[in-house]
């Protein structure tokens, strides 16, 4: 094979390896963006940590929110035991005793302070969106 053989076959090759390349990079292929993700839903249930006896900031997140159908659970990650009671609602999550929580609760749609029936001092809010309103922010 003469030198210009091999140099013509060696340019051909590289043309031929340059096509494909454009081919697959430069296809009429229409591009698809890719869909956007899905938001994520709420978890079932907000967990409230009782941290200690300090007030307002006894309950953490406080103020909490929830949308509709979800359910509250008061965690005490506290030394005492604490008796969550809401002031405006039937509703009492019972005594926590240490390193425990309470029965998960669903409450009305509505903005609901509680506080411990043990320490009243301690005190906290939730807000539960009614069905027709979006959920509110999360703390």
């Amino acid at each position: 094979m003469t030198m210009k053989q091999l140099e013509w076959r060696t340019s051909l090759a590289g043309l031929t390896l340059l096509a494909s390349v454009c081919a697959a990079g430069c296809s009429s292929k229409e591009q698809t963006n890719p869909a956007a993700p899905t938001p994520t839903p709420p978890p079932a249930t907000l967990t409230i940590d009782i941290a200690e006896m300090n007030g307002p900031n006894s309950f953490y997140p406080s103020p909490a929110g929830v949308a509709a159908g979800q359910t509250v659970l008061w965690r005490n990650d506290d030394r005492l035991t604490h008796h969550v009671v809401f002031d405006d609602l039937p509703v009492d999550a019972g005594s926590t005793a240490p390193g425990t929580s309470s029965q998960p609760l669903t409450i009305a749609a509505g903005t609901w302070s509680y506080h411990c029936a043990i320490h009243p001092s301690m005190v906290g809010t939730v807000t539960v969106a009614g069905s027709d309103q979006p959920a509110p922010v999360q703390y």
